[in-house]
């Protein structure tokens, strides 16, 4: 497997690595120490990543707070809130809102201060334990328990260090974690995953190792300004463009694709007209509005399809502007292999010390 280009031409990379490399590594020696590290009183459950771009944390999130509100526990989440404004919140909290309007979420680069905060009003004194979204290198918090998420499609050890490649940190972090959960492990050849899983259990023996990938699970419809939730089944057929701005868009088209031309036969088949693939995190501009408009009236589109978190951008543009309902699909992550132990082991983490 080839690397992916780094975000910065390779000459420049290759220059930067060493750099960043000796940062990085000095960074985690010190907090290895326990230098500027600090232990809130009630568990902290972190789930991350070792790359730049999407590997399922959101769900990820999600599933670890279903475990725990099932089981009785009052949890939060914890997040930097990335590209955030003081009118708008992030578009991982917004999502986590939606979700889960009862758990409280703190979204702010010092998360720290702001779950100090929390903790000492009235819905924040019940709060019994914290789920760090995309905290694996945020170690200025101590956690119980790191979460590591590696994209099947994405190898890590495929892959450079920043600015070379997308590396946040070498592979060889991969020690720190209790538990790795490979995603998107139905979209690669089994050979392949069996040599991702053999390298993943070299790097960290000690952790759970767990495999899952992205169900669809229902759609969640807007159609001039009315809400309605279709099941999982309700794309096929239709001729779709689909709009995504996430750090890694293959497998969200691929599943599209999926869903609209299921392989049964007798079923109807459906198209994806377009894929509109923006950047990570793209702030839904009027001209990027415009387009997406555009190529479903000009294309004849039943459905524009959107991921939840890019949902968080586009909620309040007004139903006239599109010409076509607007579909977002209901993702959970569901794993193929380890899925009691991996309950067991976020339970017993969050079991009261």
């Amino acid at each position: 497997m080839t690397p992916r280009p780094g975000p910065v031409p390779p000459a420049i990379g290759a220059i930067g690595v060493p750099l960043y490399r000796f940062e990085i590594t000095r960074r985690n020696r010190a907090y290895d120490r326990g230098r500027g590290v600090t232990r809130l009183d009630r568990p902290v459950i972190s789930v991350g990543n070792l790359s730049v771009g999407g590997t399922g944390k959101t769900p990820t999130v999600r599933a670890i707070l279903e475990i725990l509100l099932d089981a009785g526990h009052r949890p939060c989440v914890a997040m930097r809130g990335y590209k955030s404004t003081p009118r708008r919140e992030s578009d991982e909290a917004a999502a986590h809102r939606r979700a889960f309007p009862a758990v409280p979420v703190v979204a702010q680069p010092d998360r720290i201060a702001g779950l100090r905060a929390l903790f000492t009003t009235e819905i924040g004194r019940a709060v019994d334990c914290v789920v760090l979204d995309d905290g694996f290198q945020h170690r200025r918090l101590a956690r119980d328990l790191d979460i590591v998420l590696i994209d099947a499609t994405r190898s890590p050890f495929e892959d450079r260090l920043l600015p070379a490649g997308w590396l946040r940190e070498p592979t060889a972090s991969l020690a720190r974690a209790g538990g790795v959960i490979v995603t998107h492990a139905d979209r690669v050849r089994p050979s392949e995953l069996d040599r991702l899983l053999e390298r993943v259990g070299a790097a960290a023996p000690d952790a759970l190792l767990a495999t899952a990938r992205h169900a669809w699970t229902a759609q969640r419809v807007v159609e001039e300004g009315e809400a309605r939730v279709e099941p999982a089944a309700w794309l096929a057929g239709k001729r779709v463009v689909g709009v995504c701005a996430i750090g890694n868009p293959g497998p969200f088209f691929e599943s599209l694709e999926f869903a609209c031309s299921p392989p049964v036969d007798g079923a109807p088949r459906g198209a994806v007209l377009a894929r509109i693939a923006l950047r990570d995190h793209d702030p839904f501009d009027e001209s990027a509005i415009d387009r997406i408009a555009t190529e479903a009236r000009e294309s004849g589109a039943d459905a524009i399809v959107v991921t939840e978190k890019d949902w968080s951008k586009l909620a309040g543009v007004p139903a006239s502007v599109w010409p076509c309902p607007i579909v977002r699909p209901k993702l959970r992550i569901e794993l193929l292999r380890e899925n009691d132990a991996f309950s067991r082991l976020v339970l017993h983490t969050a079991a009261p010390r």
